[in-house]
Parts: C-alpha cells; structure tokens; sequence
C-alpha cells in the first residue's frame, strides 16, 4: 500500500473575507466566512451598525468587492451623514456604482398577515440590487425591524432560516445585525443558532468608565480568538485590540540605544540596552525617575531620531521648564519636530483609548523610541488586571514595531515590597533599573541599580547619584566599615580618607628625606675616606720614589767608584799575565 504524502493529507481552509477592521481579521485569523451570513448583536451604542458600514467600505476601497447595504431603520442619508464623520463617503461610492444603498420601510400596522405571507418581495428587491453592481457584500440592518411584521412564531422561524439560506445560495458575505434579547443573543433566539459566524458586541460601565467588547462566539469551520477583547469607534473607525492573539515571533535587534548617561550605560555589558527592548524604571516618588526618562529621550534626539513621550502627571511646558533645570533642553527637540509630548490626564480616556492613542500616535510619528511616564497613573481607570492587559499588548505592540520602549512606574513601599510594581509588568519587560532612596543618618540620598537586562551581562552594585544643573551625575562607590557609605557618610568617610592619604603622603615623605639625609652622611663620609686613602696613598707613593730615588743614587755612586779605581796586576783578583819569550 502506497503511503500519502504528507501534502496529500492538507485540507483546504475556510475561505475567508477580509473586514479591513483594524485588529478584527487578526481574532478571527483572516475575516469573516467568505460566501456565508455573520451575525453582529448587541445593545443599543456598542457599534453595530457601524460595523456593518466599515466591513462594507473596506471591502469597496481595499478589496475592490463593491457592497450592498439595506436599512430598515435608518434613510441613506441619515446613515451617509452619521459616517460621514468617520471619513466614510457613502453618497460618493453610491455615484460611482460600489455600492447601493437601499432604505426599507415596514410598518407593521401595513402588514395583513396571511398563511402564506413571505419575504420573497425582499429577496427580489436584494436580489437586483446584487445583481445590479456585482455584489459580494451584503449588510442587512437590523433584522428585527424586518421581522417586527410577524406575529407567528412559525411563520418567523421558517422565514429567517429561509432569509439565511437564501443568502447562502447567492454566495454573497453577509453581516446581519441584530438587538440583544433578553437571555439570549437576539431578540428571537434563533440567529445566532443558523448563523456560520456570531459576533456579540458589549457596551458597559464600570466605575463611570465606558468599555467596548467584543467576543466572537461561534465561527463554524475556522479557530478563532475566544477572549474578550476592547474595541473602540475613533475617528478612523473601529479598531478592536486583541490582548492574546499577538504572537511572540517579532524579529529582533543587536542594535545597542544609550540611556542618555555614560555612567549608567557602564553598568551594561553592552553600554547600554538593545533597540526594540522594553525598559522599566521603578522607584518611589522624587527618586527622579521622571529625568532619567527625560535624558533617555533628549540622547535619543540627539542622535537624530524622533522619540514620542507619554506623561500623565505634567503638562508639555511644565515637563520642558522642569528638565531645563537639570541640563536637559527638551524644548529645541520639539521645535525640531523629534521630539512629540503628549499630555493628558488618565481619567481623561480610558484604558482602551488611551492605547488606541498610543497606536495611532506611533503610525503617525513613526518614532524610534517611545517613553510612558508613570504607568502607574493608568490604575486610576482600571483595575490592576485590566491595566496590566493593557501594558501587555502596548509592550508587544511596540516590540513588533521595534520600537524601544521606556516606562516609569511609581513602587509602594508600605507593603514590604519596594521594588514590586503594582501592575505587575516588571517580568514582561527586558531591563529593569530600580531606583531607592538610600536613607542615612538625618538624610535621603538617591540609588540606583540594574535588576535585569535580558542578553548581557550587568552590574549588581547599588550606585549613589545625584541630580545637578547638568544632569544626572553617578557617583564612584565608596566603602565604609559596615559597607557602602552615601551623602554626609560618604563625605566623611572621603574626608578621612583623604586625611589619612595626606597623612601616609607625609609620612613618605618624611621617610625620603631621612633617607636623603643618611645619602648626604654617607656620601660624606666616603668622600673623606677617599680623601684620606688618597692622602695615605700619595705619601705611601712619595715614600717609595724616595726610597727607588736613593737606590738609584747608590747604585750610581758605586759604578762611578767603580770606574774611577780599576783593579791592578796581581792584585788579588786579577787575572795572571804571561811571559813572553818565555
């Protein structure tokens, strides 16, 4: 038996359509089911007819499918002009033929109800409207007021499950929306059962606080997200923000960014942390988190590259005039279109919007690095769980961007926990710089230490710093008999250091001269040693010339006495002479 391939054993996918929504194709991996009716219910305000309108005008602008909208409740022009504000020119596609927009009016007191009373009037109405533009979309808005003529619960089942095959059988992708029941997703009860896709929208309130969400509750034939995710109708449409379809496959960068102090970057094996990182500074309140933010953004200016700030607590002026005092010009960024702050207070939006923001910002600005300063202030309007969702899917928004990411994030220390942040982001992050106060006797001084720095090595030494008029100055670890020393300690302690330093330097001293001192002697007293052995020498070398002088003169004399008396004959010791003749 011949084995299949593993190619033989792929089965064809659900084939889909797009939406063109932002972050709604990603829940629902790829759109809504092509060719197949897709129910949207909710209350009154969650969005649905507008979600009806954009999947239309995404598919006409983006996907080239032109669309067909009819209303039961709402005239062309009231919904072209409740769009209109959203950029969305219904009149224009109209006259351009991609899309038709057709109003039906039902009054049920018009209606006589027969055994025999159908829809097959809409389905020829719908039908030429398709068939006249080429449809592939189609928006029914709302169901209920197309059914609100039948009384017969028979007659109304049989009539939508006829509705819904009839739209099958055109092959067009539907959206049909509908109005929440009472314990059941539509009024009937019977939609969401006959539906291939079901999407439930959910408008409410918490803690004065309006949430959008969305859950997808059945998609037949395909995966799907099944959480609960915040959307939000802005200007530019709905935009729904997954929280756990994002996946962990984002490139990355050895690309190293400076913290904006050379000192601090020291402590990095790298001097400094990798671009498209996340970092984290926490630390009590007046640690100055907020300038080491500051200088982060002002050295990432100062490279040339645009940065993007976040701050909840002061205004931009406010922000500039602060940091001025401390060295760093933020103001000169601005002017020159690097550096954009934004500034508004938590409560002002909430969660959802304020990340909404953070993502149309950034595709507008395209910065390089992004600063939040504190995100502490996002509890205000969230709960911690909410809150850290949120920081969640901003962090792997911005690593998918690989954008650099600073956050500041304020620490309670009355729970025992000083270096825990509240929202609970602090593993999710890729570096974490604490910063404490480092209290002494009568004093609070300031330090600071790397927790983490995910792929290098780091310094574990707690450094004291201080704040200056040229910015942030980190200060050379002293050590005192019980460990590290800061502020006055450590005033004192260089103050003895340096008195016994001074001390040992004298003592050096000291001994040097001594020892010149006893050079000085000995030299001395070796030069009159040579002078006396010189002395001694020259009378010792006298007294020998004198003694080889007299040698000599004796030696002299005795051959002048010598030749002056020659020896005679026969003298005693002269030799005989011979006769002659003889």
């Amino acid at each position: 038996m011949t084995e299949l391939s593993p190619a033989a054993h792929v089965l064809p996918q659900l084939p889909k359509a797009p939406t063109g929504i932002d972050g709604l194709d990603e829940i629902t991996e790829g759109g809504l089911p092509l060719g197949r009716p897709t129910l949207i219910c909710g209350s009154a305000g969650c969005g649905k007819t507008l979600m009806g309108v954009e999947f239309l005008v995404r598919g006409i602008l983006e996907f080239n499918e032109p669309g067909v909208l009819m209303a039961f409740e709402e005239t062309g022009d009231e919904l072209a002009a409740n769009v209109a504000s959203l950029g969305f020119d219904l009149k224009d596609l109209q006259e351009r033929k991609l899309l038709r927009l057709d109003h039906v009016h039902v009054d049920r007191s018009e209606i006589e109800e027969t055994g025999e009373y159908d829809l097959d009037g809409l389905f020829i109405r719908l039908g030429y409207a398709i068939d006249s533009i080429g449809a592939k979309r189609v928006v029914l808005d709302t169901i209920e007021a197309l059914f609100s003529g039948f009384p017969n619960q028979g007659v109304l089942r049989s009539e939508i499950r006829r509705l819904f095959r009839w739209l099958k059988d055109k092959g067009v992708t539907t959206v049909i929306t509908a109005e929440r029941g009472d314990g059941t997703l539509t009024r009937q009860g019977l939609e969401e059962y006959v539906s291939d896709c079901v999407i439930l929208l959910d408008n409410r309130v918490i803690d004065q606080i309006t949430t959008r969400r969305l859950r997808i509750v059945k998609y037949r034939g395909s995966t799907h997200g099944t959480n609960e995710y915040p959307y939000l109708i802005t200007e530019d449409g709905i935009s729904v923000l997954p929280v756990t379809s994002l996946q962990l496959d984002h490139g990355v960068s050895d690309d190293i960014d400076s913290s904006g102090i050379m000192a601090l970057d020291e402590m990095f094996g790298r001097r400094g942390f990798y671009h498209g990182s996340s970092v984290l500074i926490t630390g009590t309140a007046g640690t100055a988190k907020t300038t080491l933010a500051a200088a982060f953004a002002e050295k990432t200016c100062l490279e040339g590259h645009r940065c993007l700030m976040f701050v909840f607590e002061e205004s931009p002026q406010q922000l500039i005039r602060n940091m001025r005092s401390v060295g760093i010009d933020l103001g000169r960024f601005v002017a020159q279109g690097l550096l954009r702050i934004e500034a508004s207070r938590p409560t002002l939006n909430g969660l959802e919007r304020h990340l909404v923001t953070i993502h149309k910002l950034v595709k507008e600005f395209d910065p390089y690095a992004v600063v939040i300063d504190p995100i502490t202030n996002l509890i205000s309007v969230g709960n911690l769980s909410e809150v850290r969702s949120m920081l969640t899917r901003l962090i792997d928004f911005l690593k998918v961007s690989n954008i650099t990411a600073l956050f500041t994030a304020l620490v309670n220390t009355g729970m025992g926990r000083s270096e825990m942040t509240e929202e609970g982001v602090s593993s999710l992050v890729d570096t974490w710089i604490s910063v404490r106060d480092l209290e002494g006797i009568g004093e609070r001084n300031r330090g600071l230490s790397i927790l983490k720095s995910r792929g290098m090595a780091h310094s574990n030494q707690v450094r004291e710093f201080i704040v200056t008029s040229r910015g942030i100055e980190l200060l050379d670890v002293v050590l005192g008999p019980t460990g590290i020393v800061t502020g006055a300690s450590r005033l004192t302690q260089q103050l003895a250091e340096h008195a016994e330093a001074l001390a040992a330097q004298q003592e050096a001293d000291r001994r040097d001269r001594e020892l010149e001192r006893r050079r000085r002697m000995l030299e001395a007293n070796i030069a009159n040693l040579r002078t006396e052995f010189e002395s001694v020498e020259e009378e010792l070398r006298q007294i020998s010339s004198n003694e080889q002088s007299r040698q000599q003169t004796l030696a002299s004399g005795h051959q002048r006495i010598t030749a002056a008396n020659p020896p005679k004959a026969g003298a005693p010791g002269s030799a005989p002479t011979t006769e002659s003749g003889q």
